[in-house]
């Protein structure tokens, strides 16, 4: 089941939500919305649900060419999963999951037999075959995510959509249920639409990410291309830590200076340098716990940050404390021009040479 988003726009009072957004998700994919708090992502996510709708004569959205713009949520098809679980606490595990068929009005409802093995292959599909019998208080915080994710699926929905799903866990628990999650969607082939503001989460879990910013989208493409070959300044600055430096003036008419961007595990600290595009710094800092240890340096000719990556051999090799003296060389940057000429393609690959020359004014 695709979904098709057109123009949509969504007010409250003087406040814009979402300004003229269009989207599409291909059938079976799992698609990200990416983006800081406020950036429109729920709101976005809940008018495609059915529980909010964009302004007055504003947009469409259609699931596999069918519009269902003004269709409530109830008859979408749509199966939904909020951050808190919202689980009923006075329901058991099955209770829960079936609670969507039971509702059903009598001519759809499934007889007792049904609901009762499409709750039974729901827990074994999320592999809590044995816990049907206990109450939500009695479940972990992802094994009550796996609940909501099945009550969900339990109607058979034509959607799946979630919200912030792993918000509410702790990071241990995060990372394992997200690799579970990625291998449960490729095996029930469900189209999927979850929010999060998490980068590592999104490049992690998304076959498409789509990275949202004060109402609009600024970039779609896969994980690789998104982090790769970022649109803008903000898609570069929000996927991840990122150095960032002002150039000399752009000669283009009326923009202003550039700026250029370089990520930590892209700068390579060397002791001694003889060529033409070192930097000279200066240690400020080192830590080396983690698989692997980051360095907090400072340019000796200005006083600009920079902050470095490096394997944990590598770092060892280096040997490093604070005080010491280095030079640094980036072997990949990003260069953007100010002043609204992001559009253009000026982004720059493997240009060490362009970017670290005394004379560009770095």
């Amino acid at each position: 089941m695709s979904v098709l988003a057109r123009n949509l726009t969504k007010t409250f009072g003087a406040y814009t939500a979402l300004a003229d957004v269009s989207l599409e998700i291909p059938t079976g994919k799992l698609v990200a919305l990416l983006g800081p708090s406020g950036s429109g992502k729920t709101t976005l996510l809940r008018i495609i649900a059915g529980l909010e709708f964009a302004d007055p004569g504003s947009g469409r959205i259609d699931f596999h060419g069918a519009d269902v713009t003004d269709v409530p949520a109830g008859k979408r098809g749509v199966g939904f999963v909020f951050q808190h679980y919202a689980l009923f606490k006075h329901m058991t595990v099955a209770e829960n999951i079936a609670f969507g068929l039971t509702v059903r009005p009598r001519r759809e409802r499934p007889d007792r037999a049904a609901i009762d093995a499409r709750v039974k292959e729901l827990l074994k599909l999320i592999q809590l075959e044995d816990l049907g019998a206990r109450y939500p208080a009695q479940l972990s915080g992802g094994q009550r995510q796996r609940i909501a994710l099945a009550r969900a699926l339990a109607v058979q929905p034509k959607v799946l959509l979630l919200d912030e799903p792993f918000g509410a866990l702790d990071a241990r628990v995060r990372k394992e249920l997200r690799r579970w999650l990625r291998h449960f969607q490729r095996e029930i082939g469900v189209t999927t639409l979850f929010v999060t503001h998490d980068q590592e989460e999104a490049l992690e879990l998304a076959d498409e990410v789509i990275v949202m910013n004060n109402a609009k989208i600024e970039q779609v493409g896969t994980p690789q291309e998104v982090y790769d070959r970022p649109a803008s300044p903000f898609v570069i600055e929000f996927l991840g830590n990122v150095n960032r430096f002002a150039t000399k003036a752009n000669p283009l008419p009326g923009a202003g200076s550039d700026v250029l961007y370089v990520r930590p595990h892209d700068v390579d600290i060397l002791r001694d340098y003889h060529g033409e595009h070192g930097v000279r710094v200066r240690v400020q800092h080192v830590f080396s716990a983690g698989n692997t240890g980051r360095v907090a340096l400072v340019r000796a000719d200005n006083g600009d940050s920079i902050d470095a990556e490096l394997s944990r051999v590598r770092l060892a090799e280096l040997n490093l404390l604070a005080g010491d003296e280095a030079w640094v060389v980036f072997r990949h940057i990003r260069l953007f021009p100010a002043g609204g000429f992001t559009e253009r393609d000026v982004a720059t690959e493997d240009a060490t040479p362009a970017i670290a020359d005394p004379g560009q004014g770095i």
